[in-house]
């Protein structure tokens, strides 16, 4: 009996060290894949312009490694850069914005961004959720859940918009 009680806590040990091991060579790899792009692009960019794509994507590397200001700066190059290549589908762009905006707390420039996006796709989910989350914070509770019931007319399964959906319709009928 105790020899089969410590297989178990060794098989389980094992298991535990298996699964931590390989959680941490994942997390090895993604870092090494974002930092190879990281500087591939910014490699790219300062001997030459970029493209939409490329400004946006560097964009958005220095927005999850937290460097907003660079973020900030490269977001906008992509905007200006789609409008002189005419590009139409740039609502990402003005949702990434709006997200740096938002992680430094400054939401009513965040906010301005969120409805750039949804002036030009008023079925932008994600910017809805956003939007909502950004009226949240200014505490501006009935724009909120306007905003998430607008999310939940086009993604009616939208986890995040119901939740707090169902949240903000407690706190307004109270």
């Amino acid at each position: 009996m105790d020899n089969n009680l410590a297989i178990i806590y060794l098989s389980v040990f094992v298991a535990l060290l298996l699964f931590a091991g390989v959680t941490v060579l994942r997390q090895i790899f993604k870092t090494r894949k974002l930092e190879s792009s990281l500087s591939r692009l910014k490699k790219k960019l300062t001997q030459e312009k970029g493209t939409v794509q490329e400004y946006y994507e560097l964009a958005s590397i220095y927005s999850e490694k937290k460097v907003f200001s660079q973020a900030i700066t490269l977001f906008q190059k992509a905007i200006k850069a789609a409008e002189e290549e005419g590009e139409e589908e740039i609502s990402p762009i003005y949702n990434g914005l709006g997200y740096v905006y938002f992680a430094q707390e400054q939401y009513d420039l965040a906010i301005r961004q969120y409805k750039e996006a949804l002036k030009l796709k008023p079925d932008y989910v994600v910017a809805l959720n956003n939007l909502g989350h950004a009226y949240e914070k200014k505490k501006l509770t009935a724009q909120a859940l306007q905003m998430y019931e607008e999310a939940l007319k086009f993604s009616p399964n939208n986890v995040i918009a119901k939740r707090r959906a169902e949240s903000l319709r407690r706190l307004v009928s109270a």
